[in-house]
């Protein structure tokens, strides 16, 4: 059975007990990582992974709380002795700034490094990321401010959809891309530009008569924010829980 991990859920800001917001996909024959912050190897032991077993990574936008880790995972892992290749995927934009990244290590000078194989994903509504027997994964452009991709996760074992809004505002591709999954995780950083508030994220999930709403990348530990559930509520009567740390969300 696939399931999602929860590897951070905060904002951009992080706390002793919660990382900044990215999560691991697992199936019985790929395991994909959403987002690369932090150590990632360390992230992935806690949950009970070995980084060796990752097959593919989406990076959603070139944000430092988004890729910041992805420079020390493939380090780490080449360290390690990984001899098997490693596909990423996103948008041109986020590809050509993560290989500027890397040069600045001089990671082409390192000795028998493992292929790493860069995918772009077109900008436009729906693209399909990756198809395998596990799951198909689809990306949809967001409102975010640097271009941006959210995910909507097909689970092929099950029949059941998972869709990520990722940072953004609210914007009818979010909707559209949700469409009657039965989890929607939404981000809850705020009302401003880029982000979204728990309402807002409560609005969207109504609109996409999704079963299930997790509230994610919100303000943790001292720069928390008043009841975010109960916030969501007022705009969405299905269930809503606030994404945690660690939390296995099974398909």
């Amino acid at each position: 059975m696939s399931k999602v991990i929860i590897l951070g859920s905060s904002n951009a800001i992080p706390t002793l007990k919660s990382e900044n917001t990215h999560m691991v996909i697992v199936g019985s024959q790929r395991v994909l990582l959403v987002d690369a912050v932090s150590n990632p190897i360390l992230r992935l032991e806690q949950a009970g992974l070995d980084c060796n077993d990752l097959t593919d990574i989406v990076i959603t936008h070139f944000h430092p709380d988004h890729v910041s880790g992805l420079p020390l995972l493939l380090m780490d892992m080449w360290l390690m002795g990984r001899k098997n290749s490693l596909n990423i995927y996103g948008l041109q934009d986020t590809l050509d700034r993560i290989k500027g990244m890397m040069d600045l290590y001089n990671w082409s000078e390192w000795p028998d490094f493992f292929p790493v194989v860069f995918s772009a994903v077109p900008p436009s509504e729906m693209t399909v990321v990756l198809d395998c027997p596990d799951f198909k994964v689809y990306a949809s452009p967001v409102h975010h401010m640097v271009p941006n991709i959210g995910l909507r996760v097909e689970f092929k074992d099950s029949d059941k959809v998972m869709a990520y809004s990722c940072d953004t505002s609210p914007c009818e591709e979010v909707v559209r891309l949700s469409e009657g999954a039965d989890v929607l995780l939404h981000e809850a950083t705020g009302e401003e530009w880029g982000h979204s508030s728990a309402k807002q994220a409560g609005e969207t999930a109504m609109k996409a008569e999704v079963g299930k709403l997790y509230l994610i990348h919100y303000a943790t530990g001292r720069y928390a924010q008043g009841d975010l559930v109960a916030e969501a509520r007022s705009t969405f009567s299905g269930d809503i829980e606030l994404a945690k740390d660690f939390m296995v969300i099974e398909f």
